[in-house]
């Protein structure tokens, strides 16, 4: 039940943020980093409280902590918290999920733990190895995961949901306090410290021995990997193929999944076998991230998920054989408590301030795999160590001159070599499995001296980090448009050969739906006013005229940075009209704003991410609140993943407005070439005369509804109803 919780909570409490810092999978990065920190806290709370105090003590110190917290309940996001424009969040955001859910959170934390403390201070015939329930309560934060956003998001509003969670929580302390009195009636125990006699578990008596410090460090490390590992795989995923946010769950899903299956009483998969696959899996998965392959798409994630299961197993695996004796579980469960925050922190603290790419991920599958036991006993010489760090260096040493010799010959570094360079290579590195600093060091060499970073770095321009994402200008292929990418999607692309500042290129070709809406709607001359959440290149300011007033919410300050430099793109320096940008959430901005616009455009997407809090019933009353009588909203729907067709419809449908919709996904190759790409347009307006001049275009046509999609308000979402099914 308590795992249950923690677990329904976490996704419940990003969804409620998600409105105020986007789509971001940083968001939920970060909120994985306050729950291990507060894990870590309700961790070291069981470990000082039965260390230091008698059961009866830890009972009513526990219950009166249970009750306390129900003055925080139900769950919700305080009144005036709204998140910095100019600073980064990320301290805001930990600040908030403090005093909304931090002392609910962590006393739930400490069930876990606590009851297999007090599991020991009884005459059950489990107390010497209560182990088994940290499986359970594992396989509790499995179900508590999944059935969120394949039960309960779907079908109960954020009202509802904080109400369940309040109705869990309470049942959960009417089963502690009956936990408590079976602990107190245990004869002879009840009053006083933990039995400290030795277990006889395997007949291990390193078990029962005060745990040395070196094996602290090791429980440190292998906890630290896998989580560093998953919360690496979720950015490299959501970043560099697919940006589903759907897909957030699931790499926490499989981490947790490995802590059922080593813990159980009986591990229905041999910790050896996993060794062999980790080392296995690793070699392709290192070829697929140095040839930045994204297709096909599935198979590229069923490999990362893959290995992150596998890895997580290994070393939640070697975890599970070192367990120390149950007299020593408070400790052992703190070490890994501290193990997975430093992990979470690294990743959602660190990284993005030392590296201006996802550089966390593969540093994780280094580790995993330094950490990963020899599968064969393998001798220790003097001469076996320096070749250790000696052949891992030679063999970067090597692919980084053949690649220099190669460039300088202007030989091109096809696919094929590339492909075939590193298949060869994998061969020679799984030949070091025996020697796992060896094994780790070779792949961290070739990770290094990677062919495709040469590339990139040859055609970049100009590459930042921020909360939101890795942003990154670069040169297309040819040399002659330069790109603006978060993760694979592209969000602006500006011609450089020759300059054009005045012809929008990408999603915003004159020759696509954006087009279209510019010259059928509004009269230049009356001195139109145009707002446009999302700001990308700032493509959409080619448009503009002289006497506008243009304004951009942008919630990036380096997406502003990056399209406000002239030295990157030019649309908006050298746009006629007048031109501001106002960081922040566009709803909230535009909620704070008194002013009223003739034309309102919706871009705002991080990669292929679904703002979902600007889809909704509510922010469309308010986009019409600030849009002129016969303004006309404009909604940019292209991407890979969701259908948002018929939620636009149904939303237009529910607020009795016009709904048309085009598309441009005829362009040619030879389009694409020239810098135009496919995409997908609504407009929304309170009548259809004033729709009335694209009416009469045959490409704009009713928006189609399907009764599968709901509507969607501030309290009630589904991804899942718009998951494109081909």
């Amino acid at each position: 039940m308590s795992a249950t919780l923690l677990f329904f909570v976490q996704p419940m409490f990003a969804r409620m943020v998600l409105p105020l810092l986007g789509g971001s999978s940083a968001v939920w990065n970060t909120a994985l980093v306050f729950f291990q920190i507060a894990l870590l806290a309700g961790y070291g709370y069981v470990h000082f409280a039965t260390s230091r105090l008698g059961v009866r003590r830890q009972v009513v110190l526990h219950l009166a902590l249970m009750v306390l917290a129900f003055t925080c309940l139900p769950i919700a996001i305080p009144r005036g918290w709204t998140p910095p424009t100019q600073q980064d969040p990320i301290p805001w955001l930990l600040a908030l999920m403090t005093m909304a859910i931090g002392l609910p959170f962590f006393v739930v934390s400490t069930t876990g733990p606590l009851m297999q403390r007090w599991l020991g201070a009884t005459q059950h015939s489990a107390a010497r190895d209560p182990y088994f329930l940290y499986a359970a309560s594992n396989l509790g934060s499995l179900l508590g995961l999944l059935s969120y956003p394949l039960l309960l998001e779907p079908r109960l509003r954020i009202a509802q949901q904080s109400a369940l969670w309040l109705v869990g929580y309470g049942t959960l302390a009417a089963l502690t306090l009956g936990c408590a009195a079976l602990t107190l009636r245990n004869p002879g125990r009840a009053g006083s410290p933990l039995p400290v006699e030795p277990s006889t578990l395997g007949a291990e008596s390193a078990r029962a021995e005060r745990p040395t410090l070196r094996r602290r460090l090791r429980w440190l490390l292998l906890a630290m990997a896998p989580a560093s590992l998953m919360m690496g795989v979720t950015t490299h995923i959501t970043t560099d193929v697919a940006a589903i946010p759907l897909l957030w769950v699931v790499p926490l899903a499989l981490y947790l999944l490995s802590f059922t299956l080593v813990f159980a009483s009986r591990p229905p998969l041999r910790h050896e076998i996993m060794v062999v696959l980790l080392r296995m899996l690793v070699l392709p998965l290192i070829l697929v991230m140095q040839t930045r392959a994204t297709d096909p798409v599935l198979m590229l994630m069923a490999l990362h998920l893959l290995f992150l299961f596998v890895a997580a197993m290994v070393c939640h695996g070697e975890l599970a054989r070192d367990r120390p004796d149950a007299t020593h579980l408070t400790e052992f469960y703190l070490w890994l408590a501290l193990g997975g925050a430093l992990g979470g922190v690294f990743n959602a603290l660190i990284a993005p301030r030392v590296f201006t790419a996802v550089a966390e991920y593969p540093i994780a599958i280094v580790l995993a795999c330094l950490l990963a036991p020899s599968p064969a006993p393998s001798r220790p010489g003097s001469r076996a160590r320096v070749l250790d760090l000696a052949i891992p260096l030679a063999i970067g040493l090597l692919l980084l001159g053949g690649m220099g010799l190669m460039e300088a010959r202007g030989i091109p570094l096809t696919r094929v070599i590339v492909v075939g360079t590193y298949a060869g290579l994998a061969f020679v590195i799984y030949g070091f499995r025996k020697r796992p600093l060896r094994f780790a060091l070779a792949l961290a060499a070739i990770l290094i001296a990677n062919p495709q970073d040469l590339d990139e770095r040859r055609r970049a321009v100009y590459a930042e980090r921020s909360f939101f994402g890795i942003n990154r200008v670069v040169k297309d292929d040819t040399g002659k448009i330069l790109q603006l990418l978060h993760g694979t999607t592209v969000h602006g692309m500006e011609r450089i050969v020759p300059l054009e500042c005045r012809e929008p290129l990408g999603y915003y070709v004159r020759s696509g739906p954006i087009g279209d809406v510019f010259r059928a709607l509004g009269d230049p001359a009356a001195g139109r006013r145009v707002a446009v959440a999302g700001l990308g290149a700032g493509a959409l300011a080619a448009y503009a005229n002289a006497g506008e007033r243009w304004t951009y919410y942008e919630i990036d300050p380096a997406v502003q940075h990056i399209a406000t430099d002239p030295k990157l793109f030019c649309y908006l320096h050298e746009c006629p009209a007048e031109v501001r940008v106002v960081l922040g959430d566009a709803r909230l901005s535009l909620a704070a704003t008194g002013e009223r616009y003739d034309l309102m455009i919706l871009d705002a997407y991080s990669s292929d991410a679904i703002p979902v809090h600007l889809l909704t019933r509510e922010a469309l009353r308010l986009y019409f609140e600030r849009l002129a009588p016969h303004g006309v909203l404009v909604l940019h729907l292209s991407n890979r993943y969701f259908d948002l067709v018929p939620l636009v419809a149904r939303l237009a449908a529910d607020a009795g407005l016009v709904c048309r919709v085009s598309d441009s996904y005829g362009f040619t190759m030879k389009d694409i070439a020239e810098g135009k790409i496919p995409s997908l347009y609504a407009v929304v307006a309170r009548s259809a005369e004033d729709l009335r001049a694209l009416a009469s275009d045959p490409p704009w046509k009713p928006a189609r509804q399907e009764a599968r999609v709901g509507l969607w308000t501030d309290d009630y979402s589904s991804l899942v109803s718009v998951f494109r099914r081909n």
